[in-house]
């Protein structure tokens, strides 16, 4: 019987690896290690429809317990893997080593932290997996006043959905609008006033300097008393299991546009890896849901041996109120953004350009436009 393959992480990209592994037709023993007492599940929900309260918890799960048990993947869930010897290729847990003939880490990413303590009255809150979703589920909705100190992707969602839950919110960002990094300054202008639209007190240019009892001093001289604080300033690859058995590591796993490693058994993909990507030319590391399916997928056939290169281009999306987004591509330094009116004021395209030639897009709302979008940027990166 030859070596398993053994996949160590407990989201999106490895359960989309053990599922596409059958679906491939490999009936070789597959061991999938989640640290996590839950089967594998996307985490897109957890600021929006689960923490809403509008999406049930099985509604994450990339597949039933059943599915692993009918397809012979052997799911240890609550099960670390405490370090890799690559010399004997095998994983170290609790319950003993595995071995292993090929190894996936799909270990994912965790909040970065603020240094930041709960007092008697506040507690600070980060949100990245399913038990941290449904506790801040029981601190929304009426007579709650949530703090979230970050305005990026995760914390502009969680504003929506407690406002959408009757929470008051306030939002601190030191930039001058929330989401400019990846937006600009005029996308993201029109974001921060879809949210002050529906109420949420945005405060741009300032952060938190310190909890003191009830109240949060902000580095602008002002205060705020919420009931719980949420701290979303981004999140940091959980690299050192591949660091510290050697592998090369550098802000993620690095890899090839293959998903290998610098060891020729083992792969990484999904928020951990930072792959070659041959279209753009350079290193990225993408922490998005589709990201993750399709590197989960492509690193399923790099498993069993098959020549693979992976060439999508990123891509995210986003539901904050009645906005919905989509972004194709990646903005190199020095682009362009150039806006495009729709029929309503959450209705627009935009496009990042590099020359004459969009290296990005996005549209909010104009559903119809998607593959017009993609295949336009991508036509781009591909000549």
């Amino acid at each position: 019987m030859s070596e398993p393959i053994v996949i160590v992480g407990g989201g999106l990209a490895a359960g989309t690896a053990a599922v596409e592994l059958r679906e491939a037709g490999h009936d070789g023993y597959v061991v999938l290690l989640a640290a996590e007492d839950h089967v594998p599940y996307e985490r897109p929900p957890l600021s929006k429809g689960y923490l809403l309260g509008e999406k049930p918890a099985d509604a994450t799960h990339v597949q039933p317990r059943e599915w692993y048990d009918e397809h012979g993947i052997d799911l240890r869930t609550g099960t670390s893997a405490l370090a890799v010897d690559l010399e004997a290729k095998s994983v170290a847990t609790d319950d003993g080593p595995v071995r292993f003939g090929k190894l996936l880490i799909a270990t994912g990413a965790r909040a970065r932290r603020l240094p930041l303590e709960s007092t008697d009255a506040l507690d600070v809150l980060y949100l990245r997996s399913m038990e941290e979703s449904t506790t801040l589920h029981e601190r929304l909705g009426e007579g709650h006043h949530l703090l979230v100190v970050g305005g990026g992707w995760i914390g502009m969602e969680v504003a929506a959905t407690a406002r959408q839950l009757g929470t008051t919110v306030t939002v601190v960002e030191p930039a001058e609008q929330p989401m400019l990094a990846a937006l600009g300054a005029e996308v993201a202008a029109r974001f921060a006033e879809v949210h002050r639209g529906h109420g949420v007190d945005l405060r741009t240019g300032t952060s938190v300097e310190r909890l003191d009892g009830a109240n949060a001093v902000l580095t602008d001289g002002s205060s705020v008393s919420p009931d719980t604080v949420l701290v979303g300033v981004g999140a940091v690859p959980n690299e050192e299991l591949a660091r510290d058995a050697g592998l090369e590591v550098d802000n993620g796993v690095v890899v090839d546009a293959g998903l290998r490693s610098s060891h020729p058994d083992v792969y990484a993909a999904g928020d951990v890896a930072r792959a070659v990507h041959p279209l753009l030319g350079e290193k990225i590391r993408v922490e998005h849901w589709q990201n993750a399916i399709s590197q989960g997928k492509a690193a399923a056939h790099a498993l069993l041996g098959e020549d693979v290169s992976y060439e999508d281009l990123p891509y995210f999306f986003t539901d904050q109120y009645d906005l919905g987004m989509e972004f194709f591509g990646h903005v190199p330094d020095g682009s362009v953004v150039r806006v495009e009116p729709g029929d309503s004021d959450t209705s627009f395209a935009a496009w990042w350009l590099r020359g004459d030639d969009p290296v990005a897009a996005m549209h909010v709302n104009q559903w119809d436009r998607s593959d017009e979008l993609r295949d336009r940027v991508r036509q781009t990166w591909a000549t």
